[in-house]
């Protein structure tokens, strides 16, 4: 991996403050941090670091810190970003944290998985294709830190995977990750089924059951009941009952 370079300040005094003057000025308060060690606070030219993550290498980037310090006691310093703050809305660099490293020992990182090529699952066959993995956890010299880790994908048709093993790594690379883990898969296009609902005996309305039995009552000659009320007897009925009182 191509190291950069990012001057640097020693920054003798701390607090929101403080902060906040320094990015007035176009400046990030940095800390330099090493196991064992106190972390080193510093400031950083905010166009330069920010020029650094939009190289391809992004936040893994290798840089070497120029220290500028009056009494030279505070030496350059081979670091990795470790953590950068940002502000909730604008998004601006707030502050950001550098691990110090040596470029003899092995370290750990995180590396962008990439599909490469067009899939004839996705192409031909209208797949879609998931990323189950967005990035490896690697082990490495700090030299050998891959930009990104490409899969090529173009045989793959649906239901078609890559698995963690079946990634082709850089030399000098070790991959942390489960080899049985699925890296990315073609997925089948979802199809939406429009589905009719199907008419359910004895579900109809209770306006339409109403009206369904005053439409068989005016057939036979009954008056229509109006609401609430019992329907009325036939008429040959009633005359049935006069003759028998007599």
């Amino acid at each position: 991996m191509e190291k950069v370079i990012l001057k640097a300040s020693v920054r003798n005094e701390t607090g929101k403050r403080v902060a906040k003057d320094l990015r007035a000025k176009g400046l990030v308060p940095a800390n330099v941090y090493k196991s064992g060690k106190a972390a080193t606070s510093l400031t950083v030219p905010c166009v330069v670091l920010k020029e650094i993550l939009h190289t391809k290498a992004g936040e893994n980037a290798l840089i070497t810190l120029k220290i500028s310090d009056a009494d030279a006691s505070v030496k350059d310093r081979t670091v990795l970003i470790k953590e950068i703050q940002r502000h909730p809305v604008s998004d601006d660099i707030l502050h950001v944290d550098f691990n110090e490293i040596s470029l003899t020992e092995m370290l750990k990182v995180n590396v962008p998985l990439v599909a490469k090529g067009e899939a004839v699952g996705v192409k031909v066959e209208g797949g879609i294709l998931e990323h189950v993995l967005r990035e490896l956890t690697v082990e490495c010299l700090p030299t050998a830190i891959p930009e990104k880790i490409e899969i090529n994908v173009t045989d793959l048709k649906i239901g078609g995977h890559v698995l963690v093993k079946d990634i082709s790594i850089p030399e000098g690379v070790k991959v942390l990750n489960d080899g049985e883990l699925i890296a990315l898969v073609i997925k089948a296009p979802k199809v939406e089924v429009a589905k009719e609902e199907a008419a359910v005996p004895g579900s109809e309305e209770p306006e339409l059951i109403r009206k369904k039995k005053e439409d068989a009552d005016a057939e036979e000659g009954a008056p229509a009941p109006k609401d609430g009320a019992a329907p009325a007897k036939p008429a040959a009925v009633k005359e049935v009952k006069k003759e028998e009182k007599k």
